[in-house]
């Protein structure tokens, strides 16, 4: 694991993967209020009653969030040191999120390039969130413009 020190460009490796040390549970504020304000209205989101009679059998929480809060729980390691987001794709939710859910991260490197500026390089992370019971709920890649240590 990473600290928030030691995560300027040069000290991740490609291939190396770091669980990140904090968890968080997903409540219903979560859902409804940040739901709300993005005006998500799914019906998968906010009717219990039909939801209810799903396979899921719950209200479900909107993958924005997921994605929002994998990506926070990843950042004192991975973003400490970012100078800019380049790019988030490859967005896949493979299990739902309830409320209730305790989420965690992973990040893998998959990639350092230089960048064109000599104080920063470019690297790519595959980031990964699982729930309480080790489900993948969460998987997308990250390039992010990192500080090089400076001497």
């Amino acid at each position: 694991m990473l600290t928030g020190q030691n995560n300027f460009f040069e000290n991740f490796e490609v291939g190396a993967v770091y669980r990140h040390a904090r968890g968080r549970t997903v409540t219903e504020m979560d859902n409804v209020l940040i739901t709300n304000m993005v005006l998500n209205t799914a019906q998968g989101h906010f009717n219990e009653h039909m939801m209810a009679m799903t396979p899921f059998g719950h209200r479900i929480t909107f993958g924005g969030i997921t994605c929002a809060l994998v990506l926070g729980l990843a950042s004192q390691d991975t973003a400490e040191q970012a100078i800019a987001e380049l790019s988030l794709d490859k967005i896949r939710f493979s299990h739902p999120v309830l409320h209730g859910d305790t989420l965690y991260a992973y990040s893998q490197v998959l990639a350092k390039e230089n960048s064109d500026r000599a104080d920063a390089g470019i690297v790519t992370f595959r980031h990964i969130g699982i729930n309480q019971d080790d489900k993948v709920v969460f998987e997308g890649e990250r390039r992010v413009l990192l500080r090089r240590r400076m001497c």
